[in-house]
């Protein structure tokens, strides 16, 4: 009887640490690229205006004086993603200690995205946050730029087609 018990609580013991190595680590970045609208971002919102911004993004959620160096923008976005979690309850057998835990798969994540203005255009896009996602780095603050990256796009090819 205690055998069979031994018996599962190995079973238990073995099927936790089968579970536990497959969680993603928190910095990927060695291994994950940066999206690719998130780093289109970067190259294609430069030029800008203010009013450009406003319509693609929408009104900033905050705004910073930066002094000589212009403005800084953020759009600040919180993801709630589908969780999943997984309670393991904790067992303990005699002289062996307890064995539980829990694991928590996609939890939600944040995005700031921050544009520097300088002269009342775009100087500069960057990120902060918690906006990685296991395969892509930025990847959650992409809503916040995709509308502004085609809307340049779609700019910058009037002015080509203009000008031929």
């Amino acid at each position: 009887m205690t055998s069979l018990r031994i018996r599962k609580l190995v079973l238990v013991a073995t099927g936790i640490s089968i579970l536990s190595s497959c969680v993603v680590p928190d910095d990927t970045s060695r291994v994950a690229k940066e999206d690719v609208t998130a780093a289109a971002a970067r190259k294609e919102m430069v030029g800008l205006s203010e009013a450009d911004i406003r319509m693609c993004a929408g009104f900033p959620t905050a705004t910073a004086d930066a002094g000589s160096s212009g403005q800084i923008w953020t759009y600040q976005r919180n993801v709630q993603r589908g969780n999943l979690n997984i309670a393991v309850p904790t067992m303990a057998v005699g002289a062996i200690p307890a064995v539980g835990g829990s694991l928590n798969v996609s939890p939600g994540g944040y995005c700031n995205t921050q544009i520097r203005m300088v002269g009342g255009h775009v100087a500069e896009v960057t990120y902060a946050g918690d906006n990685n996602l296991p395969n892509s780095i930025d990847a959650l603050c992409v809503s916040t730029v995709d509308a502004c990256v085609a809307y340049a796009r779609q700019r910058n090819h009037k002015v080509t087609a203009v000008s031929r």
